[in-house]
């Protein structure tokens, strides 16, 4: 490739440019509502608007692309791929869409055929994993459904692509032509390398503009480039299996990345890995080890290592969320850093769910915990005792549930930040409401079990679109009388935002009662154990007031003691 060309030109029919599987997926997001910031996809439309408005007499610049030469005109792209995957389907859309309006020109289908595909030959291809999808919805669009994608990526693939669709569905046919010709003549960059170290070296050091690499990408690189300067004999063994081990990675990180972020995780494995919770600083302790005896060894075992965890916590966000409500109800509560160690440790040490469930049930009540009460004091240092003494040859977890209950109860000094006096003075005014919500639907759950023998507890899931709806509105409703009682200082301050005010709903139900009055509000109370239980606090001047309120905040405040 030439150093300076563009894209029609490395997209030119006679190159096969491959996104390797050791690389990461497709990233890029479509704009989605109620939500303020830019998306990638974003960005890359209005800068092309923008160039386009503004009249130009020079082409477009999409930027610098790094490639690996693999052989012949076949080439691994190792730094762009997240553009030039938008660029193909962009690419793809605008042909698409121009088809729909009429027949293309002659030089339009010889610029499909060299961009996009030639007869059976297709010039760009995405990971492996996704390829597939890539093709038949993006390629050749002869997939037309969204079924049986499974990672986030192909998902975002798809996305991206309906949203180019439906962009360019509603713009006329001089917009797609300039389009495309804007894109297509866009000048850009490369640099070509044939060795793969060098290529991973500029990786390491190139400040491109996009998406900043994650901490796990970093590591990935230094630990290529590593074993290039140090591997010796071995050298192409361990690239092949940290390849195929950062394949498996990125295919998990398709599967949970909502769930967890990715640089966690390689924190979380740095604490298993060195049995200790004070490890934070994933690149500097890594740094720190590859200057250890050439830290080829180190390689092998922390790449290992780092597999195990995602594979580890892909089961856990997903089979085994789904199978079991405590590990459900440890999710659904989140902000649980504190607990995925231990976790990760229970499952390297093959310990069995149930285990793993009762681990979740008693952590749930620390990370609460540590939540509500706010204090500053540090949880970690109180739990490092018996983190430490959780190895593959002492695999009980009943130390760490006695450690667990004798931070709820006890009244000793720097063990007693998280104790019953501290968790109930927490929860007796205003809370975060995704932990209210979170309370309120194990409260629901409670009420639902009340005399029933095998009752199977209803998931925080199967709640449609989950608000936290004021019984007496914020604001005092105009209409009088609306039977919440006198809306004072004291009310305002002590009652409106508290437990007992707090009232777990659907979306659709919280829009429709909004400010109503209260008997409008009681009728339409009745989907839910805790709705219909509001009538048993109602006073008997049938108002809902302090008095209510204050019976209600009673009752829940009694459950949390007991449950958490």
């Amino acid at each position: 490739m030439e150093a300076k060309t563009t894209i029609a030109e490395i997209l030119n029919g006679t190159n096969k440019i491959i996104v390797p599987s050791y690389q990461r997926a497709y990233a890029w997001e479509i704009p989605k509502e109620k939500r303020n910031r830019a998306t990638q996809i974003d960005v890359f439309i209005q800068d092309l608007e923008n160039y386009l408005n503004s009249n130009p007499t020079s082409p477009y610049y999409f930027g610098h692309f790094l490639f690996e030469k693999k052989g012949g005109l076949l080439f691994n792209i190792i730094d762009g791929q997240q553009r030039l995957t938008s660029i193909v389907i962009f690419l793809s859309a605008i042909f698409k869409s121009l088809r729909e309006k009429r027949e293309l020109t002659e030089k339009e289908e010889v610029l499909f055929e060299n961009t996009i595909k030639r007869r059976s030959t297709v010039h760009f291809e995405t990971v492996d994993y996704d390829n597939l999808l890539f093709k038949d919805y993006v390629i050749t669009q002869d997939k037309k459904d969204k079924n049986g994608i499974d990672t986030e990526s192909g998902k975002r693939i798809v996305a991206a692509f309906d949203y180019f669709v439906n962009l360019l569905k509603d713009k006329n046919e001089e917009y797609c032509t300039r389009m495309l010709a804007a894109v297509t003549t866009a000048v850009c960059t490369t640099h070509e390398v044939a060795d793969e170290s060098e290529a991973i070296q500029m990786f390491i050091f190139q400040n491109n503009r996009g998406k900043k690499p994650t901490n796990l990408e970093i590591i990935k690189a230094q630990f290529m480039y590593q074993v290039h300067l140090f591997g010796d004999d071995e050298k192409d063994a361990i690239i092949k299996d940290i390849k195929e081990r950062f394949e498996k990675i990125y295919k998990s990180i398709s599967s949970i990345e909502y769930k967890i972020s990715e640089d966690d995780v390689l924190t979380y494995t740095l604490k298993v890995h060195f049995n200790s919770l004070w490890e934070t600083n994933a690149v500097a302790k890594i740094n720190e080890e590859l200057t250890k005896n050439n830290g080829i060894e180190f390689v092998k075992e922390f790449t290992k290592s780092l597999a195990i965890s995602f594979e580890h916590l892909t089961r856990f966000f997903g089979k085994d969320e789904r199978e079991n409500f405590s590990i459900h109800s440890l999710i659904t509560l989140g902000g649980i850093g504190v607990a995925v160690p231990f976790i990760l440790k229970a499952y390297r040490f093959g310990l069995p769910k149930t285990t793993i469930a009762e681990l979740c049930q008693n952590f749930e009540t620390v990370v609460l915990r540590n939540r509500l009460i706010g204090t500053r004091a540090d949880i970690t240092s109180r739990l490092t005792e018996v983190y430490i003494n959780f190895t593959q040859n002492n695999t009980d977890i009943h130390p760490i549930i006695v450690r667990i209950n004798f931070l709820k109860t006890t009244d000793f000094n720097w063990w007693n930040y998280w104790n019953n006096v501290e968790l109930e003075k927490a929860i007796q005014g205003g809370l975060n409401h995704t932990t209210a919500k979170f309370i309120l639907w194990k409260y629901e759950n409670t009420l639902e079990s009340e005399g029933k023998s095998g009752y199977s507890a209803s998931r925080y899931d199967t709640i449609e679109s989950p608000e936290l709806e004021h019984m007496a509105p914020s604001t005092e409703p105009t209409l009088k009388p609306h039977g919440f009682g006198i809306y004072d200082e004291e009310f305002r301050n002590q009652h409106l935002n508290c437990l007992g005010n707090y009232l777990l709903l659907s979306k659709s139900h919280n829009c429709s009662v909004s400010n109503n009055p209260l008997k409008d509000k009681l009728e339409s109370y009745n989907h839910s154990y805790q709705q219909r239980e509001i009538k048993d606090f109602i006073t008997e001047s049938e108002l809902w007031d302090k008095e209510a309120i204050s019976k209600r905040k009673t009752k829940i405040i009694e459950f949390v003691m007991d449950n958490f």
